[in-house]
């Protein structure tokens, strides 16, 4: 299972150095406000993007069982269909964002030193926004195909040209956070016209005409498949919104500071959403073979595997977290703010492990339903009220902020733990009631056996 989490792994790695470039250079390059106004934009155009990308994950599905069907014939009118439908989303939410920038702002309860600046990155990343759609959308065609190299070569092109990007505008021309988000929104537009040109070369296992690209049943059947998805989504990055919005109240330096942890956090979960997502794909592979002994192997191979990589990053989180954000930003006010909600967090690297195995587990079994519930009631049930109430409290630290995340977590990992009880013993009992009938018609075919032989034998007597 190593091998087969090793390039899901480059993928994220990949992912999050994209998404921590531009405040590093920032940091480092820009202004204070200027660190805060990306992580409050950043935020904002996360949640939109992570919304879409689920919706995208439906057509990975749709065109993984056409694959399986030997049914090629149906993934042009699919794509087709898919184009038109992401184009006319994108477009729409392209003006969305552009209206209503300032009012997604003030709501985030941006620093007024910062408000501007906040406005300006959802507005340039904005107008681009038709870029960030369609590159999540190709890489979900190529993973559908059975292919996780390409959406790799795609990340790393983006990658490389906004850190470039990044160096030009910002650190060379003095655009702070306008230069983050051109640099953004130009890498994932260089990415999208390379994968283009990559695909028309490239001789694909389907074919699609412009006949294709139009709004068709197709549509309703792969919204239906990735509307649950984009709902979780939506929803858990509302929390971190709401969490953002928490912190924003307590003046700059507390949200730059947490703009950081943030960043250092998206490194951290790397390992366990690696795990997450080898691990469905393995459990399923699994499932399917009739091999379930497989399966909880590899789901408590990944809790032990995962939660010992944990241990080390929460050492080095807990007690020299404060080097780490230094990487980020020279500003000693908010390396200070950034440490404090890093010791808070510090232990969630070893429980997500956990947590992540188990949802892994179960999404390899289709059981996605109690994984979005026990997301949700872990959310909104722990995560954001204790946030909340950590955030108003009397010189409030960022500590118990942070803390609210592990203890979230454990609440849920409890909740899995629970579910997997109660259903490895319905699949026992299944099992069990399989054997039985099994032995019965065992028996059933011996009785058969049995008359045949007596119906031979008196057919030799009267002969």
């Amino acid at each position: 299972m190593i091998k087969f989490m090793l390039p899901i792994l480059a993928a994220l790695i990949l992912q999050a150095m994209y998404s921590a470039v531009d405040l590093l250079i920032v940091g480092k390059f820009g202004t204070t406000s200027g660190i805060s106004g990306v992580t409050t934009g950043s935020s904002i155009m996360n949640m939109v993007t992570f919304t879409v990308a689920s919706l995208t994950t439906a057509v990975t599905i749709m065109i993984g069982r056409y694959i399986g069907e030997k049914k090629p014939e149906k993934i042009g009118k699919l794509v087709g269909s898919a184009i038109a439908f992401f184009f006319a989303l994108s477009v729409v939410l392209t003006i969305l964002l552009l209206i209503f920038a300032k009012q997604l702002s003030v709501l985030m309860q941006a620093p007024e030193e910062a408000l501007d600046l906040t406005i300006l990155y959802i507005r340039i990343c904005g107008g681009g926004f038709v870029f960030v759609v369609f590159y999540n959308f190709i890489s979900s065609i190529f993973r559908g195909l059975g292919d996780s190299n390409m959406p790799l070569v795609f990340v790393g092109i983006a990658c490389i040209a906004n850190i470039i990007g990044d160096l030009v505008l910002v650190a060379i021309f003095h655009m702070n956070v306008a230069g983050a988000a051109i640099a953004t929104i130009g890498a994932q537009a260089i990415s999208v016209i390379l994968s283009v040109f990559i695909i028309r070369r490239r001789k694909l296992p389907f074919k699609m005409t412009l006949k294709d690209i139009r709004f068709s049943s197709e549509i309703k059947e792969f919204v239906y498949i990735g509307a649950p998805l984009a709902l979780q989504d939506f929803l858990t990055n509302l929390s971190f919104l709401a969490i953002c919005a928490f912190i924003n109240r307590l003046g700059l330096d507390a949200s730059s500071g947490y703009g950081v942890a943030q960043k250092i956090q998206s490194f951290v979960m790397l390992i366990p959403s690696a795990i997450m997502q080898s691990m469905a794909s393995f459990v399923a592979q699994n499932v399917g073979a009739r091999k379930e002994k497989r399966a909880k192997n590899a789901m408590k191979f990944g809790m032990l595997f995962g939660g010992g990589i944990g241990v080390v990053v929460a050492y080095v989180v807990f007690f020299h977290g404060d080097l780490v954000a230094k990487l980020f930003t020279n500003d000693a006010a908010v390396v200070t703010r950034a440490f404090e909600f890093l010791r808070g967090f510090a232990i969630e690297s070893v429980v997500t492990c956990i947590l992540f195995s188990f949802m892994g587990y179960f999404n390899g079994h289709s059981q996605s339903l109690f994984v979005m519930a026990q997301g949700l009631a872990q959310t909104f049930l722990i995560r954001l009220p204790m946030s909340y109430v950590m955030s108003i409290q009397k010189d409030a630290s960022l500590f118990g902020v942070g803390l609210a995340a592990p203890t979230a977590t454990v609440f849920g990992i409890t909740l899995c733990l629970i579910y997997y009880i109660i259903n490895s013993r319905k699949m026992k009992k299944n099992n069990d009631n399989l054997d039985v009938d099994i032995d019965l018609d065992k028996d059933i075919e011996s009785d058969k056996d049995i008359e045949l032989d007596k119906v031979v034998e008196q057919d030799q007597e009267k002969k």
